[in-house]
């Protein structure tokens, strides 16, 4: 799977101005990306994952947020918990941290 590197302050700002459309399709494609280089910790796909936050209504974000921390972990090669950081961001209210920070390493890895 080819990994694009994405401008996190561009998908923060299309977020924001396209009332959070632009997050939705941000969402499915950091769950994809971060499946496909963190098998180990794989959810179900982006699509997928994005129904289930809506059937639960938002209790499957949570286990979301945490997985995701847990497959930053494994692209970065260490065992330090981020999952649970991640986690906590979550359940505060600012899961676009969440989607920043694993951006973030998703660039690394596309410019590898």
């Amino acid at each position: 799977m080819q990994i694009k590197n994405r401008s996190i302050p561009i998908c923060v700002i299309l977020s924001i101005i396209t009332l959070g459309i632009y997050g939705i399709y941000w969402f499915v494609v950091l769950t994809n990306e971060s499946n496909a280089l963190a098998p180990n910790n794989a959810t179900t796909s982006g699509g997928k994952a994005f129904l289930l936050c809506i059937i639960t209504l938002g209790i499957y974000s949570i286990y979301w947020n945490y997985k995701l921390g847990a497959k930053v972990d494994e692209m970065k090669g260490t065992d330090s918990n981020t999952g649970i950081l991640f986690l906590i961001i979550g359940l505060i209210g600012f899961s676009i941290i969440n989607h920043c920070l694993a951006q973030s390493e998703l660039n690394k890895r596309a410019n590898a």
